[in-house]
């Protein structure tokens, strides 16, 4: 899981292919595998502060607990911006956790294991007074290629390809090439594999299936291809990258 967090203001960040403004001192939740990136506006550099953890996944007594706890990542807009009284609150455990790295306390890291489950807690908890709403102002151009990234993350499963699209959305295809890329800083084929991947991720992950059947099940039908496009993208094979993660999720519990 990750968390980002603003720290410049009027950024936009790309989640799944769907666009969300986003403030200074918002905070982000990003599950596992996302295919997300961040455009910020020109000028001198921006900054933002990620964090990547895992929680366990077996903890005897606390499971539904943390299970409760990363639900805010898989609500539907798992942004969140708070008034000025809860935001200082919740920023004070971040400040906390930093006071802490600095020192050198034999259980420094069980104590910033607690502050950071009390600033999950917090999130959790105050999950009703978000004030965040999402409305960006997006040209007609720019609507219509997020229109096709949802498209594309409804039906990644399915034959999709650069010719397909601009059909089935009425335009011409150097049209939707020239403008996904412009909007969204991918080609429409990497676009495409990049999904189909990161949901094959997920399931090296989290099942026990196959990666044959992992990688049909998300839309690759040629498993040679499959790999290929794995190791462009990932870096290792898909084995590997199964072995690495599954280790350490199980290192984590």
């Amino acid at each position: 899981y990750e968390l980002c967090v603003t720290l410049c203001p009027d950024t936009v960040h790309f989640l799944e292919g769907k666009p969300y403004d986003l403030q200074m001192f918002d905070i982000m939740g990003i599950r596992p595998n996302t295919l997300h990136r961040t455009q910020y506006p020109s000028g001198g550099p921006c900054k933002r502060l990620i964090i990547q953890f895992n929680l366990p996944k077996y903890a005897a007594g606390l499971s539904n607990e943390y299970e409760q706890l990363l639900s805010i990542f898989h609500q539907e807009t798992p942004i969140f911006r708070f008034d000025a009284e809860l935001q200082h609150r919740i920023y004070r455990k971040f400040n906390d956790i930093f006071l802490l790295a600095q020192k050198t306390d034999p259980m420094r890291n069980l104590i910033i294991h607690q502050k950071f489950i009390e600033f999950l807690t917090l999130l959790y908890l105050n999950r009703e007074h978000n004030l965040y709403r999402n409305e960006p102002e997006m040209s007609a151009a720019e609507q219509k290629i997020y229109a096709i990234t949802s498209y594309i993350h409804s039906h990644y499963t399915e034959e999709l390809s650069l010719n397909m699209l601009a059909q089935q959305f009425y335009i011409s295809s150097y049209y939707l090439s020239h403008q996904f890329k412009n909007v969204t800083g991918f080609t429409v084929t990497d676009y495409i594999q990049m999904t189909r991947i990161r949901n094959v991720q997920t399931l090296l992950v989290s099942t026990q299936m196959p990666i044959t059947e992992a990688s049909l099940r998300c839309g690759f039908n040629s498993f040679s291809q499959f790999n290929r496009i794995f190791r462009k993208h990932i870096g290792v094979a898909p084995s590997v990258y199964r072995k690495q993660n599954q280790v350490q999720m199980e290192s984590d519990t």
